[in-house]
């Protein structure tokens, strides 16, 4: 009964309420007014005792929580290298939802499970990786980098004669890691949850775009793992691959790429250079929830030889069924999880390959043209604009901040601040699908309008 009224109500209730959302986002501001932040306090009620109506459930979180959203999905928010969510995407997330799969085992879910494969083989012809290679489904780029460096730490320590998984880091051979001086938070997050630490890595000295300078490399062996990047998160630029590679493989050394966004680079023709070398590279870790354009949350994790991949994360047990085939949680650290591959599948499905190179040539191009405004008007572009990433000074770095706070109260869009190479940079991160040429005019007439205004 309760599902025949959830059919016929409450599901069209949601979809109408969603839609509304959507056709709306571009026509509101995009980070929400403080008053509708404060709004969000009607829903911290006291748990009631008593059940309530769904369909008022659902009422409430519209009406106080849409408002109170940032407006992520629409075409003005450049901020975290957050990409939207492609409409074919979007629609087979919920299509997924009410499918309600666990994708741990085959046998759990034969659909959920095809259809991962299905995309990881599309995935690896786009970044030409071996299709011998692993690949699993995670949360997000920190897991994707967790379990990359999981299948490192499996591969070197076996080969030194230790079994990691049985034995643990107790007594173990050590594991050299070697960092550029630019890595991403993740990485290093990712080093500390699989136990080789923070503070032990080794950086190497980057040059003034972020790049790892390959010829100051320490001296390492074959139980070492040297960590690359592909796209900076403030630069864009790339790490020399291909050099760091083929020097590391002469040594037997592990070489792990962190290419949150970056990656994707090389599925598009005119940008695919700049991510040379990184397919020679032993493990990988990707976001799709980026440039891809999948809801929130779903992050990706090559391996070159999937065996390595396998050995750190399977696990079994006299009550589990499984087939003789790939079994997704036997590539990935979580065992009962969401069918992320389904909507990874929808979006490269609806794309294509050339609707993929497209969205990600568009949203360089439209970077660029971001760079080209500001740079015309006056201020100064702080990086070499190779990818989808702009790097903006308005003076000292005080006005900088300040019009950094003017343009996210402002509300027209949403860009975030850093430092780079000593100084604070305004950045902005094209990688939505939704981000019009019209939505890049308007926003650089706010930030132009706002900066005239703080530096005069």
């Amino acid at each position: 009964m309760f599902g025949g009224a959830l059919v016929k109500n409450l599901l069209p209730d949601a979809a109408s309420r969603a839609e509304l959302y959507l056709s709306n986002v571009n026509r509101r501001r995009v980070a929400p007014a403080p008053e509708d932040v404060a709004r969000l306090e009607h829903l911290a009620q006291p748990l009631p005792d008593e059940a309530a109506d769904p369909r008022e459930v659902l009422a409430l979180l519209d009406e106080y929580g849409s408002p109170a959203t940032v407006a992520s999905s629409g075409g003005r928010y450049f901020g975290f290298v957050t990409g939207g969510t492609l409409p074919a995407s979007l629609a087979a997330n919920w299509l997924a939802a009410a499918w309600d799969q666990n994708c741990a085992f085959r046998v759990m879910s034969p659909a959920a499970s095809r259809l991962e494969e299905i995309a990881s083989d599309w995935l690896r012809d786009i970044f030409g990786l071996p299709a011998q290679s692993g690949c699993g489904f995670v949360t997000g780029a920190t897991t994707a980098n967790f379990a990359g460096l999981t299948a490192a730490r499996h591969a070197l320590l076996a080969r030194a004669g230790w079994n990691v998984e049985e034995q643990g880091l107790f007594g173990a051979p050590e594991i050299k890691v070697i960092v550029g001086a630019e890595v991403h938070i993740s990485l290093l997050k990712a080093l500390s949850l699989v136990g080789f630490g923070k503070a032990r890595v080794t950086p190497v000295p980057a040059d003034d775009q972020g790049r790892m300078r390959a010829d100051h490399l320490p001296a390492f062996d074959d139980r070492t793992v040297i960590c690359i990047q592909a796209g900076n998160v403030n630069s864009g630029a790339f790490d020399p691959a291909a050099e760091i590679c083929a020097r590391a493989h002469e040594k037997g050394a592990w070489v792990h790429v962190d290419g949150a966004f970056g990656l994707w680079a090389a599925a598009a023709p005119a940008r695919r250079h700049l991510a040379a070398g990184v397919a020679e590279a032993d493990s990988l870790a990707t976001d799709c929830h980026k440039w891809l354009n999948v809801p929130y949350d779903c992050g990706l994790t090559f391996v070159r030889d999937a065996s390595h991949l396998h050995n750190a994360m399977t696990f079994n047990a006299a009550y589990l069924q499984t087939t003789g085939g790939r079994e997704p949680s036997h590539f990935t650290p979580e065992s009962s999880r969401r069918a992320r591959g389904v909507e990874v599948w929808a979006a490269l499905r609806s794309l294509g390959r050339k609707g993929l190179a497209e969205m990600i040539e568009r949203n360089c191009r439209q970077a660029a043209c971001f760079a080209e405004g500001l740079r015309s008007a006056g201020f100064r572009i702080l990086n070499d604009v190779v990818l989808n990433q702009v790097l903006v000074s308005f003076g000292t770095d005080i006005q900088t901040e300040r019009v950094i706070d003017e343009v996210q109260k402002d509300g027209t869009c949403w860009c975030g601040g850093t430092q780079w190479n000593g100084q604070t940079a305004m950045r902005i991160s094209v990688s939505s699908w939704a981000t019009t040429d019209d939505d890049v005019h308007q926003s650089l007439e706010a930030m132009v309008r706002i900066a005239k205004r703080v530096v005069n």
